[in-house]
């Protein structure tokens, strides 16, 4: 090579690995879940209305509680969030109010229908909506970044992870396997398998009779359940009394062993709701399974 005619060479050559390394450590753009980029370069907000409970929760599980001005009706744990302006709900939040708290940001669901009517009126809106159990771990950490506490909503989501991992050791080995019928509404509406209370369901080594395919909450026609026989039902309590009386549910071997677990509300509220306590929720199930194998002849 020509003395010198390396030269050019050399710094393109540096130039393109400098560039290539620029892209290697550059961190994805944090979006919220309609795909729209997190106000990270604001400062952190100290005055938080949330509208869906997971995401109160959250708030709260990530010590931020003290940052919340306003909640949705719904919102009810820890206790201290009972005290708040309660501002409506999905359908119906109460935007008026929710104005005149002055937030710094307002965290709703995608399906909440304030969101537009809110951001035309100058708030910063926030939309997360966790779904499954990836969708919760991903929020977790997004809300945490959103507090100035980047990396706090992996380690909360790996304190959770390891409770439900915790939970599903403890499930009786003769009940794995067992197919499960979850209640989640009159209807009957269902828990099936690609939710997140079916993704608990399966980390505890069980069933769902609800494929996949009929989408996470689907209604169903309630021959469906007397057709799929599940072994173990899972419901609020107050509708246990019920299912015998449905037609020809008292042949389901679950109902006719009365192999249920009954849920009285604030156990049930922890176990449909994907946020910080799904580690909770898994305990519960376990524990009621405990408690199944337990009575068993």
């Amino acid at each position: 090579m020509r003395a010198g005619a390396w030269w050019p060479s050399l710094m393109g050559l540096l130039g393109l690995l400098a560039l290539l390394a620029g892209a290697a450590v550059a961190a994805p753009e944090a979006l919220d879940d309609r795909g729209r980029p997190l106000p990270l370069e604001a400062p952190p907000p100290q005055r938080i209305v949330s509208l869906l409970p997971s995401l109160t929760e959250t708030v709260c599980a990530l010590d931020a509680c003290g940052r919340l001005v306003g909640v949705d009706r719904f919102s009810n744990w820890p206790e201290s969030v009972r005290r708040l302006p309660q501002v409506g709900g999905l359908e119906d939040a109460q935007i008026e109010r929710i104005v005149a708290l002055r937030p710094d940001l307002v965290l709703a669901a995608a399906s909440s229908r304030a969101v537009e009517r809110l951001e035309g009126l100058g708030l910063r809106v926030v939309v997360l909506e966790p779904r499954t159990h990836d969708s919760a771990r991903r929020t977790m950490e997004t809300v945490a970044r959103l507090l100035g506490r980047p990396g706090a909503g992996q380690a909360l989501w790996a304190r959770v992870d390891q409770r439900i991992g915790a939970a599903a050791a403890r499930v009786p080995p003769a009940l794995r396997g067992q197919r499960v019928y979850f209640e989640v509404g009159s209807g009957p509406y269902a828990a099936g398998e690609s939710s997140f209370v079916g993704e608990t369901l399966q980390r505890l080594g069980l069933g769902n009779v609800v494929p996949a395919s009929l989408g996470p909450f689907p209604k169903l026609n309630p021959e469906y359940i007397v057709r799929a026989r599940p072994d173990i039902v899972m419901a609020p309590r107050a509708s246990l009394d019920e299912l015998p009386r449905r037609p020809g549910w008292s042949a389901v071997p679950a109902v006719a062993g009365r192999r249920w677990c009954g849920f009285d509300p604030q156990v049930y509220d922890v176990l449909v709701r994907p946020g910080p306590r799904l580690g909770e929720a898994a305990e519960q199930m376990a524990g009621c399974l405990q408690a199944l194998a337990g009575r068993a002849p």
